[in-house]
Order: structure tokens, then sequence, then C-alpha cells
């Protein structure tokens, strides 16, 4: 049996303006397991993009609850900020439609950028090369290595996904969020990237939820969701 590792209960998100209250999701009630790839596809303004933010802990709920079960069972709502930030660093990594590579440093050093800004000695030499021999490695893995020396605007599309992805698999984490990683690719590019996807969830366990408009994709995820009018729906269930 699969071990569920993030439930959520009745989470809600408002947003208050001054032409009144936005309700953008309504009460989500949401679980994953170890190893599943889950889609969430429906139309923009659905309420897809807002919940991810909230499930990777980069914004937080109006009200419900949200639980981790991985090394312990975490809310992350009782985080202190350090600890809140601690935690998704470890345990979150995250793929977007775009891939926030930074243009003034090479692939490998964009892959390793993240850790480098978290670890204690930034200035450790044989760290950073410990680091980049890893970054290598897994290049090699994701059939980019040739390019790691390249900067972000002498790659494809598909090239700097793969490099985020790289970037976002770095830490190993048990949970990759992924916005629209299909999102600006050729259909043959948006292909390659999924096999890759499964790939990794098939060798590392490594648990995906994706949200995307690309159906043909979503119906070969081991779920397929679907967010109407910020409410998610199982549509296997209903």
């Amino acid at each position: 049996m699969k071990k569920k590792i993030l439930i959520t209960n009745n989470l809600t998100k408002s947003y208050f303006t001054k032409a009144g209250k936005i309700d953008v999701l309504k009460g989500i009630n949401f679980c994953v397991n170890q190893g599943d790839i889950v889609a969430i596809t429906g139309a923009s303004g659905a309420g897809k993009s807002t919940f991810l933010h909230i499930i990777g802990t980069l914004d937080f709920p109006t009200s419900g609850e949200m639980e981790y079960h991985l090394d312990a069972n975490i809310n992350p709502a009782k985080l202190s900020t350090d600890a809140l930030s601690e935690f998704r660093n470890k345990n979150i990594g995250f793929v977007f439609q775009f891939h926030y590579l930074l243009s003034e440093f090479n692939v490998i050093e964009n892959v390793i950028l993240p850790e480098l800004i978290s670890y204690e000695f930034k200035r450790d030499k044989k760290h950073k090369k410990e680091l980049e021999e890893k970054a290598f490695s897994l290049l090699e893995e994701l059939g980019i290595h040739e390019r790691a020396l390249h900067k972000p605007s002498e790659l494809s599309g598909g090239e700097q996904q793969r490099v985020a992805i790289a970037r976002a698999l770095f830490k190993n984490p048990p949970i990759v969020l992924a916005d629209e990683p299909t999102g600006n690719l050729d259909s043959k590019t948006a292909q390659e990237l999924f096999t890759l996807f499964q790939k990794i969830n098939e060798e590392k366990k490594t648990t995906f939820i994706i949200v995307t408009h690309n159906e043909a994709l979503a119906q070969k995820c081991s779920r397929n969701l679907k967010m109407i009018d910020g409410i998610l729906i199982d549509p296997a269930n209903s």
C-alpha cells in the first residue's frame, strides 16, 4: 500500500479587494501518495496555480489545514519562517513554465545555485567542486551534460526546461511541483519532457504534481484531476 505523503483538508484561499471578496479556492480535500504522477487540469483562473503555490508553501491558505508525511509529520503553518524555508528547500522541487534560469550563469552554476545560497560556507572551493560533480552527473542522466558550460541563452526551450528539472531534482526532493512545464514547448518536446518525468518517477520514486493545459499528457498520469471554479474534482469518482 502506497504511503500518503501530503494531505489537505478543506483548503480555501480568498483575496480581498476594493470590489469585494474573491474566493479562489473553495475547500479542497486532497491527498497524494508517494510515487504518484498527478495532473491537475482546468481553465485559466480556476485556481490551479494558486493551489500549487500553497501546497509548495510559497503561499498560505486563508483557512484549512495541510500536512506532509515525510520523515516526520509536518504542518507547514506551524513552522517558523526559517524552518519553513529549510523544509521547502529540502523536500520540494519546483519546475515552472518560465524556467527562471539566471542568464549570467552557466548550466552547472544554475543547477547548484540554490545549494550554494543555502550552504553555510559558500566560499569552500572543495565543496563547490563536489556540487559541480553531482550536478554534472545529474545532467548526464537528463541527457544535457554536453551543454553544462553553456549559458541559458545558448539553449533551446526544451534544454532550458531540462536544466530547470535538474535544479529541481538536485537535492533529491520527494515531491516535484510543476506549473505548466510544457506550456512554451512544441508537442514533440513536450512529450519528451513528460517521458523524462516518467523516467525520474520510475527510477527515483519522485512524486510529481503537474498543473497543465495539455490534456493528452494529463491522461498519461497516474491520476488526472480537474480544477473547476476553485474546486478540485476527481472525474474517476464523479
